[in-house]
């Protein structure tokens, strides 16, 4: 039996509130980030990156952080998540009440130090700290902490990145007390075969339950492909951006992730279950236009609209 044919449900983060606005000239206003979450939770979205806590000399977008985090633990039901790249963002990011943290580490050590200027030993002391920071917190509402493993694919500064690579790290970044680690594709640069070998590897060496998910970029149009062949591995979270927006304002060529409403309607057609209302999930989109009307939205959903077989954004029983 396949692993998708064992796979009851899938989890379907969306990162877009981060991940998506932070490369993006246009800033979208506070009021209309929380309507996008408030709508995106409505549809069915169960886990949303909401926010990063960073400078926000930095990235401007999110300067009202603490704000949107609040605001979105108000939402029954609903996994907030943060981005946070060092002790500083962490500490802001528990006192806001995020449900879980994710820190990034990039496996190639040039783009860990653009990023966030930091060497890996340098990266695994700020883990520690924030892991003990952590560990001071409420038992009962203790924030998860996951290191999102940057560039575990391909790098657009360093070139190659080996396996043995990203096993290491991802070595360390658990032994320090990190919950999960996810590897990502940073710049969209995997291929299905590889992303395969890297789920196994990882599994192999950790248990599935110490790997947190997927992240996948479409710069190389490759990102529901990969997509797919991590399901295939075993996956079942999947990290995806409205409209596809998105890239690493330090990673050179990157571009956006993969669109949450392709994928979702991708995964309900096999038969599988994400819980996702595909209609208001596209009304989401007029959120964003509404507020960033100058920005190009993309998603091949979004073009040709739901299909007849479709029944409320769900697949209807005559598939």
């Amino acid at each position: 039996m396949s692993a998708i044919a064992e796979t009851p449900a899938i989890s379907i983060v969306e990162v877009g509130p981060r991940d998506g606005l932070q490369i993006l000239k246009s800033i979208l206003p506070t009021a209309h980030k929380k309507r996008w979450i408030a709508a995106a939770a409505s549809a069915g979205v169960r886990e949303i990156e909401v926010c990063s806590f960073v400078p926000a000399a930095v990235v401007p977008g999110m300067a009202d952080a603490d704000e949107i985090v609040r605001y979105a633990r108000t939402i029954a039901g609903l996994q907030v998540i943060a981005l946070a790249p060092n002790v500083k963002g962490a500490a802001a990011a528990f006192a806001a009440g995020a449900h879980k943290v994710t820190m990034p580490i990039s496996v190639s050590v040039q783009h860990n130090l653009a990023n966030i200027r930091k060497t890996h030993a340098q990266s695994i002391d700020e883990l520690r700290r924030v892991i003990d920071l952590r560990d001071q917190q409420p038992k009962a509402s203790r924030p998860a902490v996951e290191i999102g493993l940057s560039t575990s694919f391909g790098c657009s500064i360093a070139g190659a990145v080996p396996l043995e690579d990203v096993l290491r790290l991802a070595e360390k970044c658990l032994a320090t007390g990190a919950d999960h680690v996810t590897p990502a594709d940073t710049i969209g640069i995997a291929n299905p075969a590889q992303v395969k070998r890297v789920y196994a590897a990882l599994y192999g060496a950790f248990g599935k339950a110490k790997i947190g998910g997927s992240h996948f970029h479409d710069t190389r149009g490759q990102g529901m492909a990969n997509a797919l062949a991590a399901l295939e591995a075993g996956v079942t979270s999947f990290d995806a951006s409205l409209a596809g927006l998105g890239g690493c304002p330090f990673a050179p060529g990157a571009s956006g992730n993969i669109c949450t409403e392709d994928l979702a309607w991708m995964l309900e057609e096999m038969g599988l279950s994400t819980g996702i209302d595909l209609a208001k999930l596209l009304a989401c989109r007029d959120i964003l236009k509404d507020g960033m009307p100058n920005e190009k939205l993309s998603g091949h959903l979004a073009e040709v609209g739901l299909a007849r077989t479709q029944s409320g954004g769900r697949v209807a029983a005559a598939r």
